[in-house]
């Protein structure tokens, strides 16, 4: 079973950037779909971003889109999401997740339950 382990968070001020990793326990993490969602204090989980087992596809809210990257390295079994022009509104702990999708259906990548395997969370705060 594949297990996911983040790392990158933390305090930055708006308008700064943030790297997150999430590493992978097994090679067949390369087999997967990966993506990142985000929960803030009182709100549901909501989808951020989302890359092709290859890497070569990459979906992203609106909210996010033009400001963060995703991307992996599968030689490393990491995928990395890199946060610029961070907002207050971005605060939240955010999770990688790990899915065998059928790509290009959005409503399916783009929802929590369509993913089987969780990082434990990362805390990003951006302050005013």
């Amino acid at each position: 079973q594949v297990q996911l382990v983040e790392s990158g968070g933390g305090l930055v001020q708006a308008g700064g950037s943030l790297r997150l990793s999430c590493a992978a326990s097994e090679r067949t993490f390369s087999s997967y779909a990966m993506g990142w969602f985000r929960q803030a204090p009182g709100k549901e989980r909501e989808f951020v971003a989302v890359i092709r087992w290859s890497g070569g596809s990459t979906y992203y809210a609106d909210s996010v889109k033009g400001r963060f990257t995703i991307s992996r390295d599968n030689a490393q079994n990491t995928v990395y999401l890199q946060m610029n022009s961070l907002k207050p509104e971005d605060t939240a702990v955010y999770y990688c997740a790990g899915a065998h999708l059928v790509w290009g259906i959005i409503a399916t990548m783009s929802r929590d339950t369509s993913y089987g395997y969780w990082g434990q969370g990362n805390q990003v705060t951006v302050s005013s």
